[in-house]
């Protein structure tokens, strides 16, 4: 997602964290992973938390999987012959057909924030990697100023919380997944993490 990037260092640590992590599964899921990608993420140490430990996981994976293995199971989840295991967009959870209203709403949304959709990226805006993107630029204020914690949760429950749990589950519970699986067990803890905290906030 395409916007304008204003630098400002009174972000909250814990925030500039959580961002990182919609920004690592956004990488993952916009495409298959390159080597620099997985070297990257094998990097990461967890904690013994429950995100912590699926990190640790996908962690440890990524330092065993080749860039051809993950782009073959990354095939047949999301590409496939005609289509690939699962559908990784709003509309599709939530309504179970893809381009439906969870779309049209969030484009209004993105028209509100600023967020502008890249010319290249060919896939509908609710894709789950986009609004991983657009979750992490809101954070940042990769579209201006960063939102506060009350429009974060806006965006998050219309957007991201009513549907992105259930995806990561079948993510890592699905047929296909080895790597990918790992991936879904990191979205599912960390997505119970942002829906608690959101709970907590002051309406």
């Amino acid at each position: 997602m395409a916007g304008q990037a204003v630098v400002n260092e009174h972000i909250a640590e814990e925030d500039v964290l959580r961002a990182h992590v919609y920004r690592l599964l956004a990488r993952f899921l916009r495409s298959a992973p390159d080597q620099q990608a997985l070297d990257n993420v094998a990097g990461i140490s967890g904690d013994d938390s429950d995100l912590g430990q699926a990190l640790g996981v996908l962690a440890r994976l990524a330092e065993k999987m080749s860039p051809e293995t993950c782009a073959e199971e990354y095939q047949n989840l999301f590409i496939g012959v005609g289509r690939g295991e699962l559908l990784p967009y709003a509309s599709y959870y939530l309504t179970g057909f893809l381009n439906e209203k969870p779309l049209a709403k969030l484009r209004r949304d993105m028209g509100r924030l600023g967020i502008e959709r890249r010319v290249a990226v060919r896939e509908p805006e609710d894709h789950i990697a986009a609004l991983c993107e657009m979750m992490c630029g809101l954070i940042l204020g990769d579209f201006g100023a960063p939102l506060g914690l009350h429009e974060q949760r806006s965006f998050f429950n219309s957007h991201i919380g009513n549907w992105a749990g259930h995806f990561f589950d079948d993510l890592e519970q699905a047929r296909s997944s080895a790597f990918y699986g790992a991936v879904g067990s990191v979205g599912k803890s960390f997505m119970a993490i942002e829906r608690a905290a959101f709970e907590m906030v002051e309406a």
